[in-house]
């Protein structure tokens, strides 16, 4: 259903947060955000609306952590295909009723630990853990499986690995936190090789999460340099977050967020959408700016700087090393 909405349309939104909205509604630091799939199904369900009323195209399901690895934390790992299941259920029913198509992408995080030689689970464990969490998204109804806020290339494969074996098609994005580069060394240009070289080849791949707006802009346009054919997805959280009082808030308003999504097309992104921060009301400015959206030149980094503000960090210079994983310390 992606590749078809793709098709029909110059560019499609997607949703904004869900731990974000999620805390403003009573989810506790340490409490599983998937387990609210069973114990409040209404709250999921009201965020997915608002979202979709929003105008969002493209709906993420609470399933981010929703792998035995990272639910063996509350002790739910046995509850992994439930609460998978739970999850594409209750967005695909907002998306359904929706009276327009609705995209339910499937949420899958990284499974929290490094992969070996540097961690315990080796690439193929890991392909057994996405595929028994993609398998309940799939049942649950989810169209594509979103493959997000990943950093090193041995776990995306065991991700697209893991959809290619169930024949799901999936996009895939990473996070480029670390100096323009994601936490394991890959830089926006290597990333959009790899994805490239992949024997399934993703719907879209692109880049979520990180550190704001202008540097997730950097990392957009460092993957259409690497392959300017590939549809792009841009997610960026709604500028930096700031301890206000007891609460966590981010700086990036509305506006700013309407002005990254003008940005975001115009750096060759098709589909756009926001991370941690964003509101429905962040993502109805996007809404109309895609809704208004005319074409201008490619941007660049001062361009970016002057629109929605300077870097938060220096962008690491290419060279050797691109993609590496760091050396253990000694």
């Amino acid at each position: 259903m992606l590749a078809r909405r793709l098709a029909e349309a110059p560019a499609l939104l997607a949703d904004g947060a869900t731990g974000t909205n999620l805390f403003q509604v009573g989810l506790v630091s340490g409490e599983s955000p998937e387990l609210w799939n069973v114990d409040h199904p209404d709250r999921i369900r009201a965020l997915h609306r608002a979202f979709v009323a929003a105008g969002s195209d493209v709906i993420l399901t609470n399933s981010f952590g929703c792998n035995r690895r990272r639910l063996a934390l509350h002790r739910l790992e046995s509850r992994t295909r439930e609460l998978a299941e739970r999850a594409a259920a209750l967005a695909r029913a907002e998306a359904d009723a929706a009276g327009r198509p609705v995209v339910v992408a499937g949420s899958v995080g990284p499974t929290g630990d490094l992969l070996a030689p540097l961690g315990p689970l080796s690439e193929e464990e890991a392909v057994e853990v996405f595929l028994e969490q993609m398998e309940g998204l799939r049942d649950g109804g989810a169209d594509v499986m979103w493959i997000e806020t990943m950093s090193a290339v041995d776990e995306m494969r065991a991700a697209a690995t893991a959809a290619a074996k169930l024949g799901l098609p999936f996009t895939l994005t990473a996070s480029f936190d670390t100096a323009g580069r994601t936490m394991m060394g890959l830089s926006p240009g290597a990333f959009a090789a790899f994805a490239r070289a992949l024997p399934a080849a993703p719907v879209a791949i692109g880049s979520n999460c990180g550190v704001g707006a202008p540097d997730l802009l950097a990392s957009i346009l460092g993957i259409t340099e690497g392959d300017p054919d590939a549809v792009v997805i841009a997610k960026a959280n709604a500028g930096v977050p700031q301890w206000i009082g007891d609460e966590i808030r981010y700086s990036g308003s509305p506006e700013l967020m309407g002005l990254y999504a003008h940005l975001a097309l115009d750096a060759g992104a098709r589909i756009v959408g926001g991370c941690c921060g964003n509101t429905p009301g962040h993502v109805a400015a996007m809404r109309r700016a895609l809704d208004h959206h005319r074409a201008g030149a490619r941007p660049d980094l001062a361009r970016i700087a002057a629109e929605v503000g300077a870097l938060t960090q220096p962008l690491a210079s290419a060279g050797a090393g691109e993609g590496r994983r760091p050396r253990r310390r000694g």
